[in-house]
């Protein structure tokens, strides 16, 4: 009886090899995220429902698992333990160039840009008992600076450097992970904690809410500099009023977060997956108010320092957005 069974079961293979999409020789994607209260966990999310929803006509199902952020991301795709990753705009720059937190491992040659997604202003907190008045005033205070491998942490020792401080000058610098930071602050464990995120988020709106902490621009000579050297960077503003107890509207910088993957998952894989955003892109802007405000035009190439993976050029070819 074996023969038989292991016959019917090489021809039930071929036919379906037949019957499916080419794109089937990947059924299963992994998007790397970030903490479960922040963007990246819910943009992660909307582009797999999207995905997920119409799986049957391209063979793929996406899953979203949550991570240490921009840089574990990318050093798991390069591992080959992810297919795709959210990474800050300056992190996938710096892995593109073999720069920074990559300069050990060289330049990421099988990086590839998917997509930009929302835009992330650094965002500092302070508890309200602090009386922090301008990032400077967190000298020689208890201060989050991020966990090791995401891209906050990146960005904070790039910030400080560029002010001539090193980690040594808070008091404290304790490395919670984005969903920690928040209790920490309304408990008075720390004074104030760095974060590049998109907003509206619930990372932020919980201690404003619960503890009254008080948003702090940053801005001065510093953060000037950055942004005349380092293409990946931009002005923001975090409006007036978006959280309870700040009333001011809030001066930053930040980076725009973005979708990457490697050259070696399929580029059909890649171009459902383009595809699936973009076709229904008013339900996607629904999924999050972070996504609320994207252009299709300004996804394609904003932020985006790798080269576009195979997959995503193809889609955005036949919509003309690109050449």
């Amino acid at each position: 009886m074996k023969t038989p069974i292991r016959t019917l079961a090489l021809c039930a293979a071929i036919a379906t090899s037949f019957a499916l999409p080419a794109l089937a020789q990947q059924k299963y994607v992994t998007i790397g995220t970030g903490g479960v209260t922040g963007v990246y966990y819910a943009a992660g999310g909307a582009i797999c429902r999207l995905v997920n929803k119409d799986r049957a006509k391209h063979g793929l199902r996406c899953s979203v698992e949550s991570t240490g952020g921009s840089v574990f991301n990318i050093n798991t795709i390069k591992a080959g333990e992810l297919d795709l990753g959210v990474a800050q705009s300056d992190v996938m720059y710096n892995a593109a160039k073999g720069l920074a937190q990559f300069k050990d491992g060289g330049a990421y040659g099988d990086l590839r840009a998917v997509m930009s997604l929302h835009p992330e202003p650094f965002t500092v907190l302070a508890r309200k008992e602090a009386n922090i008045k301008s990032f400077a005033d967190f000298k020689g205070k208890k201060f989050n600076v991020g966990n090791p491998g995401s891209g906050t942490r990146a960005s904070l020792e790039e910030l400080i450097a560029a002010m001539n401080w090193k980690l040594t000058d808070f008091a404290l610098a304790s490395e919670l992970k984005a969903d920690e930071h928040g209790p920490a602050l309304c408990d008075g464990k720390i004074d104030g904690f760095f974060y590049g995120v998109g907003h509206p988020s619930a990372n932020i709106q919980d201690p404003t809410t619960s503890c009254g902490a008080k948003l702090v621009s940053i801005t001065g000579p510093a953060v000037d500099a950055l942004l005349k050297d380092k293409p990946y960077y931009g002005l923001a503003t975090i409006p007036a009023g978006l959280y309870p107890n700040n009333p001011q509207e809030t001066k930053t910088y930040g980076v725009l977060a973005t979708l990457v993957t490697s050259s070696k998952v399929p580029a059909d894989s890649v171009y459902a997956i383009t595809k699936a955003v973009f076709d229904n892109f008013e339900e996607f802007k629904k999924l999050h108010p972070a996504l609320a405000n994207l252009k299709p035009e300004d996804m394609v190439k904003n932020g985006l320092s790798a080269p576009l993976h195979e997959g995503a050029a193809r889609y955005y070819k036949e919509k003309g957005w690109i050449k």
